[in-house]
């Protein structure tokens, strides 16, 4: 494993999420408090697509934002001139529009801004594609202490 791997690896585990809610499989690219790039790819046996919808599954629009703030989390979180803020959370959403979806076997390619930080609230862009068509944008709002 490259450095730069290893510290795409170690930003990923800073994710608090457990298993059953990470929508963040892998980083491909990180500027530690600045962007970064991620994947996750629709299994098909997650128990939400069981009803989402039973004869046509759909990743949840829902989840993409979760997935997008997941990966805006981990980029704050890696900023080397900031201290990690505790209890990272999303708390606001302007701009959200869910243009599409994933389906069972596609990657959802995220990437995440950080456009301005105060105290212990952090601004993100936050945007999602799936084969090269944009499915989310919105701005993110995440706060801890």
């Amino acid at each position: 494993m490259t450095a730069e791997n290893e510290t795409l690896e170690e930003a990923l585990r800073r994710l608090p999420h457990g298993p059953e809610f990470r929508f963040l499989d892998r980083l491909v690219s990180l500027t530690p408090g600045q962007e970064g790039v991620g994947e996750y790819t629709v299994r098909g046996d997650e128990p939400f697509l069981r009803g989402h919808f039973p004869d046509e599954p759909l990743f949840p629009g829902v989840l993409l934002v979760e997935a997008a703030a997941q990966l805006a989390g981990v980029v704050a979180q890696c900023d080397p001139t900031i201290a990690p803020l505790a209890d990272l959370k999303l708390t606001a959403l302007r701009g959200v529009k869910i243009l599409g979806t994933a389906r069972p076997g596609e990657t959802i390619c995220l990437c995440a801004e950080i456009t301005g930080r105060m105290e212990r609230l952090i601004q993100a862009t936050v945007r999602a594609h799936v084969l090269d068509v944009t499915v989310l944008t919105a701005e993110l709002t995440l706060s801890g202490n």
